[in-house]
Parts: structure tokens; C-alpha cells; sequence
């Protein structure tokens, strides 16, 4: 093992910054080369690729997004863009690439794989979507980043006695809604695995009108619903003032937690090991705070499920 390319592809997610100083200093430790390859796999078609030393990750462990880029490739997925990014590799001597990503990214890391060419994945994406891992890196930054949030509108809603529906990412996974909604003392949660309940959400809001309560806060998942429809049903049905804020992209912004800093830091410095011992098509992962590796396919296969244990004890606490 001499040169191990890296990428970023997909939505960027804080720790991908962590992640990849983790890998370039564990390349130089060992005495290999590390190759930052830019903007994803758009970039290895391309060549855009330039050898990464201490100094090139030096103070950015801290930093939100991520310094290669990233982007996703629809040539890639072509034939003709699959071996111009395989004759790429060839070019640029690399033995083998991690990919820092989703299950998107995954899938092309396996294609290489099956090239011959050897692959790690690393699970980097805010929504926690991959089922495989207890936790995706940079997801309870945007955990922290809502939550931060939600405190700030429940500033105001209290203040002129408002609800208030908060949409969060989550097309298809409902985490994001629902730690950052039990984390902030949210009174309803609404994510995609469970369905739109507005009675639920509104007797709710009617209970607590009739307690005084001067606030109510809905936190949705992008996929359960449309926020303008819920806020209209709520306030239609309560005669409370009912707002909408979209929270977007600033949820996969800031510096990351801690916690993402800690298991970015141990991926990258496993993926690079796992390399040397000639392992290839693997997927990183968490289990009870352990990293651990397994298929890269059957990761990206393994269903996601809704912590429904957590689901339930949001619905009782907010009584």
C-alpha cells in the first residue's frame, strides 16, 4: 500500500474535516501517500487530485464542511465516466480510495471495489439515515445546530403566545426531528416512519391552551409533511396563532460536536489500517460507542429503523 486517495461525495456533513485529517496524518505516520481527490467523484474523473501532507490539515479538525468539496457525480455512474475515473487511479498511481459519504457514495466505492481497486467507506451524512450504524458523523452536530434553534423560536412563541412548526431535514429518516424535538422539549414530533397524526398534534395544542401554556412546538421531518399545510390544520383547528420556520441548510453548517470530532478521528484512523491489511469493500461503523467494520453492500442493504423506544418517550413527556 503506497497512495490511498480520499473523497468527499454527497452532502457535506460536519467532522468530514476530522475524518479526513485523521486519515492523511495516519497515511503519513505509515509512510504512504495520501491523495485528496476534489469535489467527489466528479473530481476523480476529472484528475482533480493533489497530494495532502500534515500542513495540508493542519487546523481543521474544527471546521464545518469539508475542505476537498464535494458533489455528486451523475457520469460517474456511466460507463464511459466509470473508466475514465478507473484510468485516473491509474494515472495518479492510487492503490486505493475511503470514500467519506452516504449510501450513494457507498455504491460507487463498492463499484470500485469491484474493479479491483480497494475501498473503504465512512459513514459521513447529518440525517442518520444508514441503519447499519447507530450514529453518522456530523449528526449530532445538527442535532446540537437545531436544538439551538428550536430554543430561540420557543423564545419568541412564548412571547406572543404562538405555535410554532419547525421543519428539519429527513426525507425518508425521521432522527433528526426526533432528537433534536425530545432534546428541546418539542410537544409534537412528526417524522416520515410513523405518518401524519394532526389529531394527535392538535389535541395536544388544546391541552395546552387550556392549561395556559403560551407555546407549542412541532417539530417536523422534511418527508412527513408540508409544514404551511400542518401550521394551517393546527391553527384552523386551535385558534393559536400557528408560525412556520424552515431551518434548510443551516443545519449541515458549524463546527462539529465533540462527539463527531472523537469518531470522525477513529474512522479515519481505522480506514487507513484496514487498507494496509488488505481489507477492501468495507463499511465503518458504530455499534454501543465501538467502531467496527462490515460489507460495504450489506451496510448500505441494512434497513434503517426509527428508535421507536425514544418516539414513545417523547409522546409521554410532552403531556
Amino acid at each position: 500500500m503506497k497512495t490511498i486517495g480520499l473523497l468527499t461525495s454527497g452532502g457535506d456533513a460536519p467532522g468530514m474535516n476530522a475524518a479526513i485529517r485523521a486519515i492523511v496524518r495516519t497515511c503519513v505516520f505509515n509512510g504512504i501517500r495520501a491523495m485528496g481527490i476534489r469535489f467527489g467523484y466528479d473530481g476523480l474523473i476529472r484528475g482533480d487530485i493533489k497530494e495532502m501532507a500534515v500542513s495540508s490539515v493542519a487546523d481543521i479538525i474544527q471546521r464545518g464542511g469539508t475542505i476537498l468539496g464535494s458533489a455528486r457525480s451523475e457520469e460517474f455512474v456511466t460507463t464511459v465516466g466509470f473508466e475514465k475515473a478507473l484510468t485516473t487511479l491509474r494515472d495518479f498511481e492510487i492503490d486505493a480510495v475511503i470514500v467519506l459519504g452516504g449510501d450513494g457514495s457507498f455504491k460507487g466505492a463498492k463499484s470500485l471495489s469491484e474493479a479491483g481497486i480497494k475501498t473503504i467507506g465512512i459513514p459521513c451524512t447529518i440525517d442518520n439515515d444508514m441503519g447499519y450504524t447507530d450514529y453518522t458523523i456530523g449528526f449530532y452536530t445538527a442535532v446540537e445546530t437545531i436544538v439551538e434553534a428550536i430554543s430561540k423560536i420557543r423564545d419568541t412563541s412564548s412571547s406572543h403566545g404562538r405555535g410554532n412548526v419547525i421543519e428539519v431535514m429527513g426525507r425518508k429518516c425521521g432522527d433528526l426531528a426526533l432528537y433534536s424535538g425530545v432534546a428541546s422539549g418539542a410537544e409534537s414530533i412528526l417524522v416520515p416512519e410513523i405518518g401524519l397524526n394532526l389529531d394527535e398534534v392538535i389535541e395536544r395544542v388544546k391541552q395546552g391552551k387550556r392549561r395556559g401554556k403560551l407555546h407549542h412546538i412541532i417539530v417536523l421531518a422534511e418527508g412527513a409533511g408540508n409544514a404551511e399545510e400542518v401550521a394551517k390544520t393546527v391553527e384552523e383547528a386551535t385558534d393559536v396563532a400557528t408560525r412556520v420556520t424552515i431551518l434548510g441548510h443551516v443545519q449541515r453548517g458549524g463546527n462539529p460536536a465533540a462527539y463527531d470530532r472523537l469518531q470522525a478521528s477513529q474512522m479515519g484512523n481505522r480506514a487507513v489500517k484496514l487498507l494496509i491489511e488488505g481489507a477492501t469493500g468495507r463499511a465503518l461503523g458504530n455499534r454501543m460507542n465501538q467502531i467496527y467494520d462490515m460489507d460495504i453492500i450489506e451496510a448500505v442493504n441494512t434497513k434503517n429503523h426509527l428508535n421507536l423506544e425514544l418516539y414513545e418517550i417523547a409522546k409521554e413527556l410532552s403531556i
